[in-house]
């Protein structure tokens, strides 16, 4: 069965950390980049960070630069975002995609995806 299986949300207070993680399962994600998006209620989505491979230079959406890091590991076959520093404004539930790499480059451009996991809620308040 193929899929993304993301886990690592949750509940945390201002100025805390989390680490989300997404299993790829049914294929291999060295294919393809891989990036995590996200959307707050009432928001549009927003493409946070994605990775074409680790050659190459992340890209990040400007409010995370410095705070968030996207890896992966391809024997695992997973990819994570690290987060650390966390802003109530970085409540939103977030989603880990794969793409062609033609949309991961000095933009990110998360609606051409071609895998989707099925989203984790990350809540930051105190």
């Amino acid at each position: 069965q193929v899929q993304l299986v993301e886990s690592g949300g949750g509940l945390v207070q201002p100025g805390g950390s989390l680490n989300l993680s997404c299993a790829a399962s049914g294929f291999s994600l060295t294919n393809y980049a891989i990036g995590w998006f996200r959307q707050a209620p009432g928001k549009e989505r927003e493409g946070v960070s994605c990775l074409k491979n680790s050659e190459t230079y992340p890209y990040y959406t400007t409010s995370v630069k410095g705070r968030f890091t996207i890896s992966r590991d391809n024997a695992e076959n997973t990819m994570y975002l690290q987060m650390n520093n966390l802003k109530p404004e970085d409540t939103a539930v977030y989603y880990c995609a794969t793409h062609q790499p033609v949309y991961c480059a000095a933009s990110y451009y998360y609606p051409e995806y071609d895998y989707l996991g099925q989203g984790t809620q990350v809540t930051v308040s105190s």
